[in-house]
């Protein structure tokens, strides 16, 4: 009989919006959301050790390591749906920049959820598992499924996309985060101009069009969420080449898309900027996925 596993590492990919709707308000008071997300090659790194308590780390990050955090409701939530009488160890290496609209929150959490079904043989499906992840955040079934996929209601409604046409993101996270509430408390407020066709944007997917995804990207956010800096960078992006240039989720990092390596590199050179963060990334295939398992 095999020995039960006793530590699991994992890799938790960010986020990227191609574009991003509201759509209408729900019962609660919720936003109704159509999004095209993409899973992009910037990490979360999550490691899980069996233990008696609940305990959280994020070593070198400012993120407070308590109950509020995701990944600690995730591992709550994971306990409570199973009944085990168990704990965890989870100790965060974040790479994902705070408040950028880009889900490093909802990759943890859903990293520890595919983790504490390893380390003990919960078996729970990826139905489950998005369950769960829907009670926790709304991107954290999309960041357990990850790759590329249209993502609708309050982000509990999946479908899986095609890989999105290859391409190269460069994501420019300024020295400010923004507010998630306070985005959708703007909008309420205000609205918005913009609102991009997810529809046509899926289809272009389905086409292997990167043009057509690009013509289709919008986001409904970008007003409202006030970010200063916003407008600036996804001109300069554009002036850099890139086919399309928007803000992710309620902000604050813009990104453009690139059709080639080259000249998204050329762009991150010319966006550097003190206070600045700046990536180039490529789409991923995937979701929180095991890297390493221990027994």
């Amino acid at each position: 009989m095999a020995l039960p596993l006793q530590k699991v590492s994992l890799l938790a990919p960010a986020k990227l919006n191609l574009s991003l709707d509201v759509v209408g308000i729900l019962p609660g008071g919720y936003h109704a959301l159509d999004m095209v997300m993409q899973a992009v090659s910037l990490y979360e790194q999550v490691t899980l050790r069996r233990s008696p308590d609940l305990v959280i780390r994020l070593p070198g990050s400012r993120v407070t390591p308590g109950p509020k955090n995701t990944a600690y409701k995730a591992a709550l939530a994971f306990f409570h749906y199973t009944g085990l009488l168990a704990g965890v160890e989870i100790t965060i290496r974040k790479s994902v920049p705070v408040r950028a609209g880009m889900g490093g929150g909802s990759a943890d959490a859903a990293a520890v959820l595919v983790g504490l079904n390893a380390l003990y043989g919960a078996r729970l499906s990826m139905t489950e598992l998005c369950a769960l992840g829907a009670s926790v955040g709304a991107d954290v079934p999309f960041a357990l499924m990850g790759g590329t996929c249209r993502v609708q209601g309050l982000g509990d409604l999946i479908k899986a996309l095609p890989p999105c046409p290859d391409c190269w993101f460069t994501v420019v996270m300024p020295g400010y985060g923004i507010s998630t509430p306070a985005a959708f408390a703007a909008y309420d407020q205000i609205g918005s101009p913009t609102h991009p066709d997810c529809a046509a944007q899926e289809a272009a997917i389905r086409a292997g069009d990167l043009p057509g995804l690009c013509a289709a990207a919008g986001n409904a956010l970008e007003i409202c969420a006030g970010g200063a800096d916003t407008a600036s960078l996804k001109q300069a992006l554009l002036d850099q080449g890139a086919k399309g240039a928007l803000m992710t989720g309620s902000g604050a990092a813009v990104f453009g898309i690139f059709d080639a390596e080259e000249p998204a590199r050329r762009a991150a050179e010319a966006l550097a900027a003190e206070g600045r963060q700046i990536f180039v990334l490529r789409p991923d295939r995937g979701g929180a996925r095991i890297v390493k398992a221990s027994r």
